[in-house]
């Protein structure tokens, strides 16, 4: 039976593969996992709940149209569990995640599918403090799930005992305040392009942009239940791109769905993504300090040319499998202060327990700003190495490691590239698709080579 969480909670169509009915046991199992160990009133105390001596939880969604109903689902199972609930609407991920620590709740719940389409959706859990599930976590969470849909009755609290729910819509202020008080430095001065994908962050980081300071200019901000990443976000940078370049602006940050995530244009309206943005703040930190043990962590898909920068930099670099998640566990275990993805998740241990795209953008902002230097000067500190990605949908990607032929395609053009380049071949951890990185020092070579990888994949595995 295939594991019902991925690499980033638990995704599917909605209405389809993710339903409401799903929704409901999902969170009635989450409830019991994650609040068997509650210690006391202190934390409904401390969210403002009904009644402090049940647990509490911080429920938030993207705009997702399928949100409203799967939220309703996650919100009544919660209670009928006995969870007060405190309903923040939508809000970004991370925001979700920064309530729950913030606010003493017990868990979280997040209800997004990130840079999916919009017919998808998902459902992320937090643990007390906002941090992500460890794997032992989730697999309880689903076992319990199937336990009881397969007939196992819940014992269920009534009267007095049910959980309460409100909306809790101070956890907009709560959060943008949060990120402005972090800053180093405000943004005076600068103009900046938001696009926020017509998703969770459409409201949030427009407005903590202006409170730091900075001339705001946003597209991607009307979120109707529909357009989410439609032609724009971290995913479709040109309308981006063009914003920046026709208002004259510094700079631009696109936000993906959730907001978890960020990249960036210069005001030439060339893209600066994770890689180069992960170096700029991996070196304002070494310089104020703030770099613990003078190490950032990313993973292996992280360009070549950023290795590099950071060993003339002094910085040492610990990789890890691809996904947020590795890249956190990574750091909680080497008690590191950065880390991120070339795709744009950058975690910022000191003021977040997940990758945040607004408060990554806010600090990357918040460097040009002091140092006067425009954003393309400080993207290059690094040289990024031509790299191709080639997605291969509709294959069956648990074999990618294993298929004889693509094993052997994998090993010679591996030998073909020798030290100037180097090959990944990685399944989706979110979708049905094998992603096939090759890094050349031309690019044409590169893409030559994904091109006929890319091939062999969908032959193999299609």
């Amino acid at each position: 039976m295939a594991r019902l969480f991925g690499t980033d909670g638990v995704r599917g169509v909605a209405n389809e593969g993710l339903t409401a009915e799903l929704a409901l046991g999902l969170s009635v199992a989450a409830a019991h996992v994650l609040t068997e160990a509650k210690a006391g009133a202190d934390a409904g105390a401390a969210a403002g709940a009904s009644d402090g001596s049940r647990p509490v939880a911080v429920v938030g969604r993207d705009p997702r149209a399928s949100g409203e109903f799967l939220e309703a689902a996650v919100v009544a199972g919660l209670a009928s569990a006995g969870v007060d609930v405190l309903r923040v609407g939508v809000l970004p991920t991370p925001a979700v995640a920064y309530l729950t620590g913030s606010l003493g709740a017990d868990l979280g719940v997040m209800l997004s599918a990130s840079h999916n389409p919009m017919p998808d959706n998902g459902i992320k859990f937090f643990a007390r403090g906002g941090h992500k599930l460890a794997d032992e976590l989730e697999d309880r969470i689903e076992a319990l799930h199937r336990e009881h849909a397969a007939g196992e009755p819940w014992a269920r609290p009534t009267g007095a005992g049910v959980g309460r729910v409100r909306d809790y819509d101070e956890g907009f202020d709560n959060y943008v305040a949060h990120l402005v008080g972090v800053l180093p430095n405000r943004l005076d001065g600068l103009k900046i392009v938001i696009d926020g994908a017509h998703g969770a962050a459409a409201r949030v980081s427009p407005e903590a942009f202006a409170r730091a300071g900075a001339d705001v200019i946003t597209i991607g901000t009307d979120p109707d239940g529909l357009n989410i990443n439609d032609d724009c976000g971290s995913t479709h940078l040109d309308g981006l791109r063009d914003a920046v370049v026709r208002h004259g602006a510094d700079l631009g940050v696109a936000h993906d769905g959730d907001a978890d995530r960020c990249l960036a244009v210069d005001a030439d309206g060339h893209e600066v993504d994770g890689d180069q943005i992960l170096a700029v703040l991996a070196l304002a930190m070494k310089e104020a300090g703030q770099l613990r043990k003078d190490t950032v962590v990313a993973t292996v898909m992280s360009n070549l040319g950023f290795t590099l920068a950071m060993e003339r930099a002094g910085v040492d670099l610990v990789q890890t499998a691809v996904g947020d998640r590795y890249v956190l566990e990574e750091m909680k275990r080497g008690g590191f202060s950065l880390g991120g993805e070339q795709s744009g998740h950058v975690i910022v241990l000191d003021h977040a327990t997940t990758g945040d795209g607004t408060l990554t953008g806010l600090m990357l902002a918040a460097r040009v700003a002091a140092t006067g230097k425009s954003l393309a000067e400080l993207a290059a500190v690094m040289e990024r190495l031509p790299q191709v990605l080639v997605n291969v949908p509709d294959v069956d990607k648990s074999r990618v490691g294993t298929a004889p032929e693509l094993v052997a395609a994998v090993a010679e053009a591996e030998r073909e590239l020798g030290e100037t380049g180097r090959v990944l071949l990685r399944p989706s951890g979110t979708e049905p698709l094998v992603r096939v990185m090759v890094e050349a020092a031309d690019i044409e070579h590169a893409r030559a080579v994904a091109g006929r990888l890319a091939d062999v994949v969908k032959r193999a595995l299609g």
